[in-house]
């Protein structure tokens, strides 16, 4: 039988105590939000304990508040969300934790706990910039080892910094600026003035 978001909530706040800043249920789902110094502890409690065992990550990622509801967001800017999945109690669970510094964002490695955590860290990090400390191999997996910045962060311009080609005359790839010139994003319907008439 599958735990509700109710009886949930009441097992992660006897577990997890005082690492437990709050809990939300939304489209019945349950959200935990957890304090970062406590993340590595917490997170094992949550594998072990016989209430919990939420024995599978499904899933992990990078967030910037920083646009977050139209810019009245006021608390940190980065935040990494786990995504956990019991099986033993048929249930899932969403944990947040915000990192503390937003000039160089870092919370613990969960890829000891579960190793499936290994390349999310890896794309959280290479996206937006988070440091996972204690991560085995801590680099770029999707962009390229010369990449400037962190694509998914929301003031990373969307034409890029740098470019690449192809050079034939050095007979190898370099790195450019970007030639793109910056437009407005907003799609727009051009038409002529009599288009579709008299045909």
């Amino acid at each position: 039988m599958a735990l509700s978001p109710d009886t949930l909530s009441t097992c992660l706040q006897n577990a997890l105590g005082d690492s437990l800043i709050r809990t939300e249920i939304r489209l019945g789902e349950l959200t935990a939000q957890i304090k970062a110094d406590s993340l590595a502890q917490a997170m094992q409690i949550l594998r072990d304990n016989p209430d919990l065992r939420f024995a599978q990550l499904i899933d992990l990622c990078g967030m910037d508040y920083s646009d977050y509801k139209d810019g009245a967001w006021e608390g940190p800017r980065f935040a990494v969300v786990y995504h956990l999945l019991s099986i033993a109690h048929n249930a899932r669970l969403r944990v947040r934790v915000f990192c503390a510094d937003d000039g160089l964002p870092m919370v613990k490695s969960v890829s000891g706990i579960w190793p499936s955590a290994n390349w999310f860290e890896r794309e959280a990090f290479d996206l937006f910039g988070i440091v996972f400390e204690d991560h085995p191999d801590l680099r770029r997996i999707l962009t390229d080892y010369g990449f400037v910045g962190h694509p998914f962060r929301k003031d990373f311009p969307l034409s890029g910094h740098v470019e690449m080609r192809y050079d034939p005359v050095q007979q190898r790839v370099i790195y450019q600026p970007v030639s793109i010139e910056p437009r407005e994003i907003t799609p727009r319907i051009v038409r002529e003035a009599h288009y579709g008439e008299g045909r």
